[in-house]
């Protein structure tokens, strides 16, 4: 019996021994606040994004607002129009000019003047005396209530028959309107204009002129100088002035101290009374 309770004892020694190596060094207390660790399963994917979760402030989402107003393109500032520059055309060469040979023949030599103005090669130069006459006569014969010479009309029929025309008689009632009148014609047919002088008395030409603006370019342009040929230069008359000499440029201003109303009483007409030219027309 001692044996056995000895081998006994020894057991019991060893047994509490492991006993005591196999008990967790904690206390009771301890192990009662500790949660039992469990793992939870990951989260399923949500498809609301986080910035929208309850109680959370939004985050600001990039929309394409309206699109903004189409601003009309600028137009360009218009051109001017440009200003009116001084402006000349003369017809006149040297050797165009004819004396009239009588005191009557004013309209003749005017018709002799015109065809040299007109014939720009002057190969066939008019200035013979005896030509003169006989466009005189025929410038009568073409004429009526002439006082037995010749006026504007004929004046423009014996211009026309000769190869020279179309040419017309025409009034104008205004001063400036006529000498536009006259310098577009030049322009625009390149042939002299006829001016009636002295009330109707007398015939000059009016070979060119200036003026502030070109006639094909501006309506409006204003006549500046007029160049003038008076077949009965150097005589001139005392009543109403000497003679310009040939190819001179007139003012206005001087060319209004001859260049008048045209006096009805001078020789009947259906034209009423103003300032008469003898103008070229389109052919």
């Amino acid at each position: 019996m001692t044996g056995a309770r000895s081998r006994l004892l020894v057991w019991s020694v060893i047994l509490a021994a492991l006993l005591s190596g196999c008990t967790p060094a904690v206390g009771l207390h301890e192990a009662a606040t500790i949660a039992p660790v469990t793992s939870s399963p990951a989260p399923a994917p949500s498809s609301t994004p986080p910035a929208a979760a309850a109680g959370a402030t939004p985050a600001p989402v990039a929309t394409s607002g309206p699109e903004p107003p189409t601003l009309p393109t600028p137009s360009a500032a218009p051109t001017p129009p440009p200003a009116p520059r001084p402006f000349a055309l003369n017809l006149y060469q040297e050797g165009d000019f004819v004396p009239q040979y009588t005191f009557d023949w004013c309209v003749a030599a005017s018709i002799q003047i015109a065809h040299n103005l007109i014939d720009a090669t002057g190969g066939t130069t008019w200035s013979d005396p005896t030509q003169q006459g006989n466009l005189w006569e025929m410038a009568r014969a073409r004429s009526s209530d002439s006082f037995n010479g010749a006026n504007p009309f004929g004046w423009a029929e014996v211009l026309t028959q000769s190869g020279m025309g179309p040419y017309g008689v025409v009034s104008i009632a205004d001063y400036g309107a006529a000498l536009r009148t006259a310098a577009r014609a030049i322009t625009d047919t390149g042939r002299p204009v006829g001016l009636v002088m002295w009330s109707g008395r007398h015939a000059w030409v009016m070979s060119g002129f200036e003026s502030l603006g070109d006639p094909r370019q501006f309506p409006d342009f204003s006549v500046t100088g007029v160049r003038v040929q008076d077949p009965l230069y150097p005589y001139g008359s005392g009543q109403w002035g000497p003679s310009p000499p040939p190819n001179s440029l007139l003012t206005p201003e001087q060319l209004a101290t001859q260049f008048v109303v045209r006096e009805p009483r001078r020789w009947s007409s259906n034209l009423p009374a103003g300032y008469l030219l003898v103008l070229p027309l389109p052919a």
